[in-house]
């Protein structure tokens, strides 16, 4: 099976399986990108998170794109963005043609009811994994938690939190940091 066949098919399984949105896909995504077909290393992988969030539009399409374009440049990134949206599409356009129909029969309402909490788990065990990868220490621990507080309590924009974030790396980099080999500094 060529690259973009199989780019496809693996974004498109994960698409077809995952419930929850991005986020929830980040274990999926990981496990096949990274572990299985090693087409990304897990420092790349979870560079690739950061930057897919800090792009506008939706997270596991950035994902996808990135992963795709790394691969095979625009034609990778188109096929795993395809491979990535074309389950949630079809998924969505069945659910939409028969949703008035069954919506009020309590067996369905109550599977929506479970699914909710199931959805929670599956984007808080990704972010949890996500913290234990960034090598949070004792100096920076604070920061995703602020971060957190700050959206959550007095509804500061993320985009704010990631342009202050970035702008801070910037400088710790550039100040606070010994220089390395192989950097601008």
């Amino acid at each position: 099976m060529n690259i973009y066949a199989k780019s496809f098919t693996t974004f498109f399984k994960i698409g077809l399986f995952t419930l929850g949105g991005g986020y929830a896909m980040i274990p999926l995504i990981e496990a096949e990108v990274v572990e299985k077909h090693r087409w990304v290393t897990k420092e790349e992988f979870l560079d690739l998170i950061a930057i897919a969030q800090s792009c506008p539009g939706v997270f596991a399409i950035n994902t996808s794109v990135f992963i795709g374009y790394k691969l095979r440049k625009v034609r990778g990134a188109i096929s795993c963005a395809l491979g990535t949206a074309l389950p949630s599409f079809l998924i969505i356009l069945i659910i939409a043609a028969f949703f008035h129909q069954f919506k009020e029969i309590p067996v369905v309402a109550a599977m929506f009811r479970g699914i909710r909490p199931a959805v929670v788990a599956l984007i808080a065990v990704p972010t949890f994994n996500m913290a234990r990868q960034a090598k949070l220490n004792r100096y920076t621990f604070w920061i995703p938690i602020v971060s957190a507080l700050l959206i959550w309590l007095l509804g500061v924009s993320p985009i704010w939190i990631i342009l202050v974030a970035a702008i801070g790396g910037f400088f710790y980099g550039r100040c606070v940091l010994p220089p390395r080999s192989g950097n601008l500094h």
